[in-house]
């Protein structure tokens, strides 16, 4: 009975996390859309975070910009793989709860970034750091999620002995 209560518990965080991580970050293009014209920024600490509409036809960062269906065609593909991976290995048994929250954050982000490219031909970009591209909530969610899998992949640094 404890495994089918965790289970329970591991099907909600992952979805609740999913669609949190897509909510947030759809509120918040929504946001900056309607304050800000395409190329305007807004200094909240001068030379240093500002918030910059920018419409992002790239990947991340704003590279290899406009590669059109391309970079509808990889997101989609990425958000397939993942989502049937977390499956996989969930059915399986070998997926911790730390795994589930960092893929959980990466596919909310990818789900995210995808709808505006479906949606809009690119991607709503608003956090700007100055001294690093322009991006978003779904962006910064597959970072933390990518760092997430990353550190539990290396026992040495997620395992204290």
């Amino acid at each position: 009975m404890p495994q089918k209560h965790r289970s329970y518990i591991d099907v909600l965080t992952f979805l609740l996390t999913v669609v949190l991580v897509i909510v947030f970050d759809r509120l918040t293009k929504d946001l900056f859309s309607f304050l800000l014209k395409s190329g305007e920024s807004i200094p909240v600490i001068p030379k240093v975070f500002h918030f910059t509409l920018v419409h992002n036809t790239g990947i991340a960062f704003g590279l290899f910009r406009d590669n059109g269906a391309v970079f509808l065609i990889i997101p989609l593909i990425a958000v397939v793989l993942l989502g049937y991976n977390v499956y996989y290995y969930y059915r399986v048994g070998e997926l911790d709860r730390v795994y589930i929250l960092g893929f959980s954050l990466i596919l909310g982000g990818a789900i995210g970034n995808l709808i505006d490219r479906i949606t809009l031909g690119h991607v709503i970009d608003f956090i700007d750091l100055r001294v690093w591209p322009v991006f978003n909530v779904a962006d910064s969610a597959i970072t933390i999620g990518a760092c997430i899998v990353l550190w539990k992949c290396f026992p040495v640094f997620s395992e204290r002995k």
